[in-house]
């Protein structure tokens, strides 16, 4: 699909940067010609010559350096485009666009193009959350500019959340789509087209599928201000609900306690006990397509709950602790089409465990951490993990983001039930 387009890629001053590189490659691949404009910030990152090399075309940088006296460069570059690509976009150069600002090269050849402008911001977790920056991109897709929106991980500030540019693979897959879509009569150039293409780079893998995800963990009560818990933030199945909504999944959240704030755009049913948990997940059961236990269940509760607060009357107080149910295993011995994933949480023998839970409760995958492991325990922000079948070791992923995580747990759910289909 992009034989022969004219693609005017724009990038600007940030540390993705670097990944320029890679995607004027892989659209010159793909058959694109590529003229690369960077602003000056830019150039600080990377250099002309490497994109110049990989495109074959001039790389611009300097509104006044007019190389042909035949045209007004900017104009020039405005009027071929087919495309305008800014990859990555720096909260300067949106705030920039979003208002019409046109002092240098890059800005003044954006302000002066019909062609469709594709955005994929890259910058710090904070900065993309700022209410200015979520304005102006908004306000940029309101005109019509199509937002490539960025992915969580690790950044290369440290911190770990969303704005991390999207892979050039996927923003290449993302272009191809686009003109795609504009190359069928009924859509060409239409607003339904536009908004097919403003994605957040993952492919629907799940879409029409409904994954039911638990996440916290459970409360029993003791007394009306006393109760059994433990360190779960829920952070890791608030990943996963995300991942699976991202991959287009009909979502259902089944959350116990909590330290982080759930995702948007998924139903979240709220538990206390295990109890509460068990039959929230049995209502969602029958239809499900994909289950994931990623709560961390209380084992017991106490035999008797008291109505009113337990007096202080001695040195010692004796509580008498009765099983819960084990809510995967139940789910596995009752599983007909559903593809069932638990999780192990574990401080020793790691793969002897995880194998033998998978085995007994029945599970298609097993998720396994250490949480004694710095970084992978209980309310951090990143996870590692080895995810084992009844075969033995899928995949270990080393220390990332949870949301890293939950997306390559879901994409190797995905394709085993394509393939089991």
């Amino acid at each position: 699909m992009l034989n022969g387009k004219r693609i005017v890629l724009g990038v600007t001053g940030g540390i993705a940067a670097y990944k320029a590189a890679a995607l004027c490659s892989k659209l010159v691949q793909k058959g694109a010609d590529v003229h690369v404009i960077m602003t000056a910030s830019a150039t600080q990152f990377i250099s002309e010559l490497t994109l110049q090399t990989l495109t074959r075309n001039p790389v611009y940088t300097d509104t006044f350096d007019e190389r042909e006296p035949a045209v007004v460069s900017h104009i020039h570059l405005a009027d071929l485009a087919d495309l305008l690509l800014v990859a990555p976009a720096t909260a300067n150069v949106i705030a920039k666009m979003a208002h019409g600002m046109a002092d240098d090269m890059l800005t003044t050849t954006l302000l002066a193009t019909t062609a469709p402008v594709m955005i994929a911001p890259a910058m710090n977790v904070h900065m993309y959350d700022h209410p200015a920056v979520k304005q102006n991109m908004n306000l940029l897709v309101e005109r019509g500019a199509l937002m490539i929106e960025p992915g969580e991980g690790l950044l290369a500030c440290g911190y770990v959340g969303k704005g991390r540019l999207e892979e050039p693979e996927t923003i290449v897959d993302v272009v191809e789509r686009f003109f795609a879509q504009r190359n069928t009569p009924s859509m060409r150039r239409s607003e339904q087209a536009l908004s097919e293409v403003q994605t957040q780079g993952q492919d629907l893998l799940l879409k029409g599928k409904k994954v039911v995800v638990t996440a916290g963990g459970t409360v029993e009560r003791i007394d009306p201000v006393r109760y059994i818990t433990n360190d779960s933030s829920g952070k890791m199945g608030f990943a996963i609900a995300a991942a699976a909504r991202d991959l287009g999944a009909d979502v259902k959240l089944v959350m116990g306690n909590t330290q982080a704030q759930p995702p948007e755009q998924v139903e979240v049913i709220p538990v206390q006990s295990a109890q509460d948990m068990y039959e929230a997940v049995s209502k969602e059961w029958q239809d499900a397509d994909i289950v994931i236990k990623a709560a961390a269940v209380a084992d017991y509760r106490p035999k008797e709950v008291y109505t009113e607060k337990i007096k202080k009357t001695g040195d010692t107080l004796s509580l008498e602790l009765v099983k819960n149910i084990d809510i995967l295993e139940t789910l596995g011995k009752r599983k007909t089409h559903q593809y069932l994933i638990g999780f192990a949480a574990e401080t020793q023998s790691l793969e002897m465990y995880a194998r033998e839970k998978l085995e007994r409760k029945n599970c298609d995958l097993i998720v396994a951490n250490d949480v004694t492991r710095s970084g992978a325990g209980f309310g951090t922000d990143t996870n590692a993990v080895h995810i084992y079948d009844r075969d033995g070791l899928v995949e270990e992923l080393e220390l990332m983001s949870k949301q890293d995580v939950a997306h390559r747990l879901l994409r190797i759910a995905a394709e085993r039930i394509a393939g089991r289909n």
